[in-house]
């Protein structure tokens, strides 16, 4: 680990009495991280501040919190902590990040820090840049994520980035030093889980050091992405303006700098919702500009209309509409009515609320959405499918709450469980094989 502490010292310019905050959530790379940190602080007098964050979901969070507390006081390491004690959007894990990252920003200030490490390496990257090329992103999300990032509260630093997940166990093991493992991380039914079981190892195959070409093809978009985003800003203002965007000024520009002006303006829209986001938002918003038709609309998420006026587009929000939403089921999602689904490791219950699958007969990942006109379910124990319009109508279902109401689908778009109302023939019992539980339940029953 020599590298990181001379990228630390040497390229960086961390300094003795530097207070430097690293994330820590007990696992084998952040564990890493933190004894590299330790050391540095033996050696420099650098002020080291562990932060963790307890995500509360899971029966071992506690003790990951005490695992890792009491690691610092033999290190003498400060130990600051948080527990997420409720979450209120569709999507876990994007509203995890967000708090995770405002609680480390609160830490960065209390210490007065200039920089936050997360222990990101390597083969994260590969796993992000693979991931992003599948499901479609920007020149920004291709390019994963970059060694340095300079916010305005403080520097973010990936100094584990040139390192492998088996050069971080072979240190953990040189060095004696204790980690946790998260069991969730060996699920096949976790998009990034099967992208490092399966993906990566192959690509080793090939090239035992791929993840540093991996690094120089991240910083060779993020350098064209800068350029091009530096571009678009300069057009920006002439193109839109009073809230309004002059498709004949816009029809003028070069293609690549037209999208990334559609994405600083959803930028500027969604701001910290941006991970609601996806490229299928940006395609519809340009065949929307693009359209022959003088006047036209579409939805984007959280009810925000774009509306086409022969040559303008304005975006206006919708406080009574009903936005479709589809997001994938990684953990937990939240849902708007405040209930939730989660993949939990076991679960006595047998009745609609809970859904038992089997790999085999479904393409993942699994995905959560709204109903969709025609959509039909193969109802468990019938023959053929039953629309859910009728599915609704028969189980009394408010209306109000149908254009709302989840529909776990999988990576094809078929029905696969209508949680707390239907189960589809793919359901398993107890005594057969199965593979994911799923969960549908009120937030207050965790």
């Amino acid at each position: 680990m020599k590298e990181v502490k001379q990228f630390l010292i040497n390229e960086i310019g961390i300094k003795p009495t530097d207070s430097v905050v690293v994330a820590v959530s007990g696992g084998p790379d952040s564990m890493a991280l933190l004894y590299i940190m330790s050391e540095l602080q033996q050696q420099y007098g650098i002020h080291v501040i562990c932060a963790h964050v307890n995500h509360n979901v899971r029966p071992e969070s506690k003790d990951e919190q005490d695992f890792v507390q009491m690691f610092c006081k033999q290190q003498h390491i400060i130990f600051e902590s948080m527990m997420i004690d409720d979450y209120g959007t569709l999507n876990f894990h994007d509203e995890a990040r967000q708090k995770r990252y405002q609680y480390f920003t609160t830490i960065v200030k209390r210490y007065h820090a200039s920089y936050l490490l997360t222990a990101h390496h390597g083969d994260d990257l590969m796993e992000t840049i693979l991931m992003r090329l599948v499901r479609g992103s920007n020149l920004s999300g291709y390019s994963g994520f970059s060694r340095v990032l300079d916010r305005k509260e403080y520097t973010l630093l990936h100094p584990l980035i040139h390192l492998t997940k088996q050069q971080i166990y072979d240190y953990l093991a040189e060095k004696h030093i204790p980690y946790v493992e998260d069991p969730s991380n060996q699920k096949d039914v976790y998009t990034r889980n099967r992208f490092r079981k399966y993906i990566v190892p192959l690509l080793r195959e090939e090239d035992e050091d791929v993840h540093h070409k991996f690094y120089k093809f991240s910083e060779t978009i993020r350098c064209h992405y800068e350029y091009i985003r530096k571009q678009a800003y300069q057009q920006l203002d002439k193109v839109y303006q009073n809230n309004q965007l002059c498709i004949q000024r816009f029809c003028q520009l070069e293609p690549v700098i037209q999208r990334n002006i559609i994405y600083l303006l959803l930028e500027q829209l969604y701001q910290s919702d941006l991970a609601q986001l996806t490229d299928r938002h940006v395609d519809l918003l340009e065949q929307l500009i693009f359209s022959q038709r003088p006047n036209a609309s579409i939805m984007l998420p959280h009810n925000i209309r774009a509306v086409k006026s022969y040559q303008f587009i304005s975006f206006e929000r919708e406080t009574h509409s009903i936005s479709n939403y589809e997001i994938e089921l990684k953990d937990s999602i939240q849902l708007s009515s405040g209930a939730m689904i989660s993949l939990v490791e076991k679960e006595e219950k047998d009745n609609n609320d809970v859904c038992r699958l089997c790999i085999a007969d479904v393409k993942l990942p699994l995905r959560v959405r709204n109903r969709r006109p025609g959509d039909k379910i193969a109802v468990k124990g019938l023959d053929g499918h039953k629309k859910l319009k009728d599915i609704f109508i028969d189980e009394k279902i408010p209306r109000s709450l149908r254009d709302v109401w989840p529909i776990v689908v999988d990576a094809t778009g078929m029905i696969v469980w209508l949680p707390g109302i239907k189960k589809s023939k793919f359901d398993k019992t107890k005594q057969e094989k199965y593979d994911i539980i799923l969960r549908y339940y009120e937030r207050k029953e965790v």
